[in-house]
């Protein structure tokens, strides 16, 4: 089992992709593996992490702006280190599908994973409160406001991770 902590951490505009993040962590701590969530803006040092999953918002095909800045600050760092990325942002239930359609926003998180290596990455849906402020957020909130993440699915991935990260009984 790992003894030092996974590093969560997320670029969220409105909230919804850190409490993805903060879901992800539970799971991980529900299997006894150590697990520190933060903004990727905050972080400073990724020493002493032995793992990272990084997330942000998609915007208009963009990756959120923090986690695009953690990704190249800490590029050659996260090469060294398991990573798994995630996106969320789709507002509606196409991610629910069994093919769902292209994402935009697929190929920023794409690009991102393939520069330092991660292990996977994956897109969930997002979420948008019906009384979002700011342009665009407040328009699109009066056609599609609402929560289209799922949590089971984020939780099923976040096992995936788990059981990475534990040893295996021979």
């Amino acid at each position: 089992m790992t003894q030092s902590p996974v590093l969560v951490a997320y670029g969220s505009q409105r909230g919804g992709t850190a409490e993805i993040a903060h879901w992800i962590a539970e799971e991980l701590r529900a299997a006894h593996i150590p697990v520190e969530v933060a903004d990727a803006h905050d972080i400073r040092s990724l020493d002493g992490y032995t793992a990272v999953v990084l997330g942000g918002a998609l915007y208009a095909g963009r990756w959120h702006r923090h986690a695009r800045g953690f990704a190249r600050r800490f590029g050659k760092q996260l090469r060294q280190r398991p990573v798994w990325l995630f996106g969320s942002g789709p507002l509606d239930h196409s991610l629910d599908e069994p093919n769902p359609p292209k994402i935009l926003g697929d190929k920023a998180v794409r690009k991102v994973a393939e520069r330092v290596g991660a292990r996977d990455f994956v897109i969930f849906g997002g979420r948008l409160a019906s009384d979002a402020r700011g342009f665009p957020a407040a328009a699109m909130a009066r056609k599609v406001a609402g929560d289209y993440r799922n949590r089971g699915q984020i939780c099923a991935w976040a096992a995936g991770i788990v059981a990475q990260l534990t040893p295996q009984p021979h």
